[in-house]
């Protein structure tokens, strides 16, 4: 069983720069430096350029968001992106590795697979984030690159000291939802959520097939016996009409909105809507009063076939929440007992991270990830702008490459780390700003913590799954050969012994 995650990462990393298939492109403008600047890394020869088979699912949708560009810091020196607390690309790329097939590249969001490993940050003593940097070389990064790993990590909430909590699940009960017993692993989801809620914590049921109807009115936790009830009287059906679900959903949040309390919308389902409006802008366009009074979105996928990976995560992200995809029960109770009720208390919304890089130390930088997380380095303080919802305890991770110029001594300034948010509590915005030395950084790869290493093994698995070209100057052959060598030094949790098992898959596969 794979041990429930405690807590995600928040981690900038300057790591190694990787383009896409996708042309680069920057938001800010820049530059992508040519071929012969990147020198190989010593680990390994170059390697052929990743393909995936085609997708062996039918009715799955996947968006490729690009890959971010080298950027020269006296063209633009600041980079700045909306935080991300998902995790659902890792958990997709594990069911298409479990199935015996390579992921998707157009599903692989780097950031997205880092964040789904403890960092082990410590939390802030007063703040409501404490800032963490380090960084070194590692064995997939060019002679002339460095990775750098900034985290950040939110404020823990002790259980006993946060407001109660308003759920209202938004089910799908559609047809497809019969298909590998999704709502089956749903159903027994939510009867692990129900263990772990306090009791006056209320779940309200809503379900949606051709059409959606209250399955149950907002009811207090202690009264368990009528919610679990009501979750086993859920059965498959009709056709899938996402919107009126989450139309109803709403409605009833609204009615049951617990003011200074923990108050979220949770939408579980494969992601196909097939009956009334069908893409996210139009769904949201519905809802949009309620991500407005703070109601939380929360998405979680099920299944692979008729799977629209781009639907949930749009949802999750404009609707303030966060996006998880379950694929056995063991992750369910991951994301049902830890993530939902460990984190519900929101300690920031709309939380974005601006990066200010220092022309005389850094010759180049690229963000790693978060392609569809940019925002605008004008708009970092234009509160108007939806970036990333923050809960108790969490933590975020990003990836960065740089070069540095090498004419830096230990005491001089690499970046400045600048965050902002909204706090939820006075509804005013609040920052905090850090900066990063060279001292910060190690001079081997050897030297650096567990978990960064970690982070190498993990952001090098995902670029070569994407289609990377600065991934394709190793295999996943050379990737697992690292991690055996660091099997004694790596964190020893059930989410690492996973993700081993996972690279040593998807080496045979790539073979």
């Amino acid at each position: 069983m794979r041990k429930p995650l405690l807590s995600l990462g928040f981690v900038a990393v300057l790591a190694a720069g990787c383009t896409s298939a996708a042309a680069p492109t920057s938001p800010n403008g820049g530059y992508v430096p040519p071929p012969e600047h990147h020198q190989p890394p010593a680990c390994c020869e170059p390697a052929p350029s990743f393909a995936a088979a085609p997708t062996p699912y039918d009715g799955v949708t996947f968006a490729d968001p690009g890959t971010n560009p080298f950027v020269d810091p006296g063209v633009d020196n600041q980079s700045t992106f909306g935080l991300d607390i998902d995790t659902a690309s890792y958990t997709v790329a594990r069911r298409f590795i479990d199935d015996g097939n390579l992921p998707d590249p157009a599903s692989v969001r780097v950031e997205e697979f880092v964040n789904y490993f403890d960092q082990g940050y410590a939390a802030p003593e007063d703040d409501a984030f404490a800032i963490h940097a380090d960084g070194g070389p590692t064995p997939f990064l060019a002679a002339d690159e460095t990775l750098l790993r900034i985290g950040i990590k939110a404020r823990d909430v002790a259980d006993d000291a946060r407001p109660p909590a308003a759920l209202t699940f938004v089910i799908d009960t559609s047809g497809s939802m019969s298909r590998e017993n999704r709502l089956e692993l749903v159903k027994q989801s939510l009867g692990l959520l129900v263990e772990m809620l306090r009791v006056n914590d209320s779940i309200g049921i809503v379900a949606y097939g051709t059409d959606a109807r209250v399955v149950l009115e907002p009811t207090p936790v202690r009264d368990s016996e009528a919610i679990l009830s009501a979750v086993e009287s859920l059965q498959p059906g009709g056709s899938t009409n996402a919107a009126a679900g989450l139309e109803l959903g709403y409605e009833m949040a609204r009615g049951s909105f617990v003011p200074g309390g923990v108050n979220r919308v949770v939408i579980a389902s494969d992601g196909v809507a097939n009956v009334g409006p069908t893409d996210a802008d139009t769904i949201l366009g519905h809802i949009r009063d309620g991500t407005e009074t703070g109601i939380q979105l929360v998405a979680i996928g099920v299944g692979m076939g008729n799977f629209n990976d781009v639907l949930l995560e749009r949802l999750a992200d404009d609707g303030d929440g966060f996006y998880a995809y379950i694929d056995d029960i063991d992750e369910a109770r991951r994301v049902f007992v830890s993530d939902l009720t460990g984190t519900l208390q929101s300690v920031a919304l709309d939380a974005r991270a601006q990066v200010d890089f220092d022309r005389d130390n850094v010759e180049a930088y690229r963000l790693v990830g978060y392609e569809n997380r940019a925002i605008p380095d004008d708009q970092y303080r234009n509160d108007g702008v939806d970036a990333g919802a923050i809960g108790a305890g969490h933590q975020v991770t990003a990836l960065y490459a740089v070069r540095l110029t090498g004419e830096s001594g230990p005491g001089d300034r690499i970046a400045t780390v600048g965050l902002r948010w909204i706090d939820p509590s006075t509804s005013r915005p609040a920052e905090l700003a850090q900066d990063v030395r060279l001292a910060d950084l190690a001079s081997t790869f050897g030297g650096t913590p567990a978990t960064f290493k970690l982070d190498a093994l993990v952001a090098a698995t995902a670029e070569r799954f994407r289609g990377s070209p600065w991934g394709g100057t190793y295999r996943l052959k050379d990737v697992l050969a690292v991690a055996d060598e660091l099997a004694n030094e790596l964190p020893r949790t059930e989410e690492v012994h996973g993700f081993l098992d996972l690279l040593s898959k998807a080496t045979s596969i790539e073979r």
